[in-house]
């Protein structure tokens, strides 16, 4: 916990995912019903006390229940997102508006997990790896947070035991010298990763890696690892390398959204323009969808050959699990889950297999009970949507209702929320001219220029974080007034951060213009 008092700061924020709803008993009747393995029509599934109590043709529904009427459309259980790198509660709020029950985290600091591990009907649940297993130098060392490493297999005991001390529920490795991506970095070797494989087993913990070329995931599949987070890019694969996999009872999480975009072969434009995704999506979260990665004249990552290697995985009968990788390039939390989707029949799954792939395959996997299925006596966490994604499996976009827990999403409020961003970054671009800011004069928070001086805190991100303002006497720069900014830091997020914020232009969010001014002067002590 870190304690300030400082004179100003600058911050930006945005508008988190909003849930409502009083839980009661529901009944959704007459629906088709993906329960996680197969397809039954006509069914009727009732939930009560945030549990599923009945399903069938004929399953009573109790007095003063809500129902729902399900014709035309396909109940599905909570989609789970098996590869996401996730670091705020808005981020699981907005996969739940999409559907997202779970999140299967492949990389996020240990303080995260503990403030975000806290189940709730309001957003997505979280599990997750905790920190990657790499070497100095190796991936996920290059984003400016600083994470354990490890060097040799001396080091697994230890560097497992930490991982389950920071309540790691699977531990992952990263083989991958980026030579795919005409880059070069350190990276484990299989010595190590066999060591890290029998200590994580001998704590009943699954190992999964991250790799982007074939020669690791046989490296890492020769050494023992339950699971491939990634498929890989640069060739396709032999048909003993299969088998093996087969017999090994391996998994994939092909990831094919953000390999396409690390193919540089684009985004997901049309998903962010898809009329049953759009209003549902913030500004940033479309510049995201529409951006890629661009590859350099050394990169050997393609997407045909990793299209080919998908193909081969679907005729092997090797276990796919649908994940999104977001935030990179190209993907969006929760909307992304319905592109990876059709990318997975494109690439052979029949759609009722890829459904599979989303739901009851991923959450058996990791062991996530109760997720992954609709049957009675489970969460009543369930999406509804119109139409037949058992045939299209872009009707999953056709979001009608999502349930968490029993409590209903509230998606007409998020949708209004969004549009309000969608507005405010709309709106026409104040221009200012140089002049006073504020200078506290009138004894309030105010500004002759934007919309004032409010606290600002981490609590948008799931954060605990305080923060107040106060004018005293006294003031900078000929002023006889200042602001004063206390604020308590506390750790647990990502990014934990308390203090002042303020818009430059009249609503939050509205864009300004400040180019004709040379700069902001913030005079001030702390």
């Amino acid at each position: 916990m870190t304690k300030c008092t400082i004179g100003a700061a600058l911050l930006i924020s945005c508008v988190g995912a909003v849930t409502a709803g009083a839980q009661q008993a529901t009944a959704i009747r007459n629906v088709r019903l993906f329960d996680g393995d197969s397809v039954t029509a006509g069914m009727t599934v009732v939930a009560s006390n945030g549990r599923i109590v009945a399903i069938g043709a004929d399953a009573a529904v109790p007095a003063g229940a809500t129902v729902i009427d399900g014709a035309g459309r396909t109940l599905l259980p909570g989609l789970v997102d098996a590869h996401t790198h996730t670091m705020s509660v808005g981020q699981l709020r907005s996969a739940l508006a999409f559907g997202v029950s779970v999140h299967l985290d492949m990389f996020t600091a240990p303080q995260v997990m503990k403030t975000l591990a806290v189940r709730s009907p309001g957003h997505a649940d979280l599990h997750t790896a905790g920190v990657i297993g790499t070497p100095p130098g190796g991936h996920g060392t290059q984003f400016g947070v600083p994470i354990p490493t490890i060097s040799n297999p001396a080091d697994a005991a230890s560097y497992v035991a930490d991982r389950v001390a920071d309540g790691s529920e699977w531990i992952k490795v990263a083989v991958d010298d980026f030579g795919t991506y005409g880059g070069r970095r350190a990276t484990l070797d299989s010595a190590t990763v066999a060591a890290i494989v029998r200590e994580a087993h001998a704590h009943n913990l699954k190992v999964v890696a991250h790799v982007a070329s074939l020669a690791a995931a046989r490296a890492v599949i020769g050494a023992g690892v339950d699971g491939l987070v990634h498929i890989w890019t640069d060739r396709t694969p032999p048909a003993a390398f299969l088998d093996l996999m087969r017999a090994r009872g391996t998994f994939v999480i092909p990831t094919m959204t953000v390999t396409t975009s690390l193919s540089g072969t684009g985004g997901s434009a049309a998903l962010a323009a898809d009329p049953r995704v759009a209003p549902m999506i913030t500004p940033a979260d479309e510049q995201n969808a529409r951006a890629s990665f661009t590859p350099n004249d050394r990169w050997t990552a393609s997407i045909d050959s990793a299209n080919a290697s998908l193909a081969s995985l679907v005729r092997a009968g090797i276990p796919l699990l649908a994940g999104t990788d977001a935030p990179n390039p190209g993907t969006i939390y929760g909307a992304s889950m319905h592109r990876e989707l059709e990318l997975l029949v494109s690439g052979g799954l029949t759609p009722v297999q890829a459904l599979r792939a989303a739901t009851s395959i991923p959450a058996r996997a990791f062991g996530i009970t109760g997720a992954g299925t609709v049957a009675v006596g489970g969460p009543a966490t369930f999406v509804l949507v119109d139409g037949d994604p058992t045939a299209d499996i872009t009707a999953t976009r056709a979001i009608v209702d999502v349930f968490k827990d029993g409590v209903r999403f509230d998606r007409a409020r998020y949708r209004d929320e969004v549009a309000s961003v969608r507005q405010a970054a709309a709106a026409p671009v104040v221009k200012h001219g140089a002049g006073m800011v504020s200078n506290f004069e009138e004894g309030r928070p105010s500004s002759t220029v934007g919309a004032g001086w409010v606290p600002s805190t981490d609590a948008m991100a799931g954060g605990t974080s305080t923060a107040t303002l106060e004018v005293v006497e006294g003031g900078a720069a000929a002023t006889s007034r200042a602001l004063v900014v206390r604020g308590t830091v506390n750790g647990g997020t990502a990014s934990p951060w308390a203090g002042a914020m303020w818009f430059p232009a009249a609503q939050p969010m509205q864009p300004a213009d400040l180019s004709a001014t040379g700069g902001l002067q913030l005079p001030g002590e702390g």
